[in-house]
């Protein structure tokens, strides 16, 4: 199936339609996204994204995914940048927080309860979700041994380490805070 030179033109749809729709995701918010846009930038027929994704909840939950990647891969790099316990949680924090700031659509995305259901993700989504939760664990199990404590609050604290990392995110991409006031405000969490 061949297009013109700017629209769909290669063997892999799925790929072109998720691609697109990443890329209208970047300009707008998930609500705004349509299979007709969506189709329109991939270069095919408006019917061609419900051959793959049957509606538009499949496609943004398809997207959803990927941008579940990216948010994952972007703490684990941060998080692999640093051997200090407390720097690395801050270290995580940050690439929580810039993600949410730098890629704001994507960030509301992973977060949707309706397309993106925490209880029952995605069988795409499930392992992400899990290395997400195991990451910030192996981040606050090493922060509490470095401080000579044990696991007994691994969980309560990775909950509120979590909680605390979301809300800077949201204030920070509310406008209420300043990127530049996240760092001091997880090192002070961590001291």
């Amino acid at each position: 199936m061949s297009r013109s030179s700017t629209g769909y033109h290669h063997g892999d749809l799925r790929r072109a339609l998720l691609e697109a729709g990443a890329a209208l995701l970047e300009e707008q918010a998930p609500a705004r996204v349509s299979l007709r846009e969506v189709a329109r930038r991939a270069g095919v027929s408006h019917a061609a994204p419900y051959h793959h994704f049957g509606d538009r909840g499949g496609l943004l939950k398809a997207i959803g995914d990927a941008c579940m990647g990216d948010f994952l891969a972007r703490q684990e790099d941060a998080a692999a940048t640093q051997s200090d316990p407390a720097d690395r949680i801050v270290a995580l924090g940050e690439a929580y927080v810039s993600f949410a700031a730098e890629r704001p659509h994507a960030f509301a995305l992973v977060f949707d309860p309706e397309l993106c259901p925490p209880q029952d993700p995605s069988p795409e989504r499930a392992p992400l979700i899990a290395r997400n939760e195991e990451l910030l664990a192996e981040c606050v199990a090493a922060w509490l041994t470095a401080r000579g404590r044990g696991p007994e609050d691994l969980e309560a604290l990775s909950t509120a380490f979590w909680g605390a990392v979301h809300g800077l995110a949201a204030l920070v991409g509310e406008g209420q805070l300043g990127r530049e006031q996240v760092a001091p405000a997880l090192r002070a969490l961590v001291r």
